[in-house]
């Protein structure tokens, strides 16, 4: 049984940091992607980051140039280096993890920044 579990979020001011990460249990078969999605009060859920299969980020345009999403293969654990965060970065951050035939999510960590 694969579980995802993140951990990391928390309250911070406009212009500071967060790195959250997912740790996933269990064992994954030829992962297609691996990625972190946001969502706001009121809104829909959105793609923050993702890397493909091959290790290449894609970012929303929206937290281009401040997050960075890593992986660290030994320890089964994706991070998300959240910088310069803004109030509009404000959602519960939920990690997924895609491989042929599965899909499997995280059950969220919430991320609020204040102005």
């Amino acid at each position: 049984q694969v579980q995802l579990v993140e951990s990391g979020g928390g309250l911070v001011q406009a212009g500071g940091s967060l790195r959250l990460s997912c740790a996933h249990s269990g064992r994954i078969f030829s992962i297609i992607q691996m990625g972190w999605y946001r969502q706001a009060p009121g809104k829909q859920r959105e793609l923050a980051a993702t890397l493909n299969s091959l290790g290449n980020p894609n970012y929303a345009d929206s937290v281009k140039g401040r997050f960075t999403i890593s992986r660290d293969n030994a320890k089964n654990t994706m991070y998300l280096q959240m910088n310069s965060l803004k109030p509009e970065d404000t959602a519960v951050y939920y990690c997924r993890v895609r491989g042929l035939g599965v899909d499997y999510w995280g059950q969220g960590t919430q991320v609020t920044v204040s102005s």
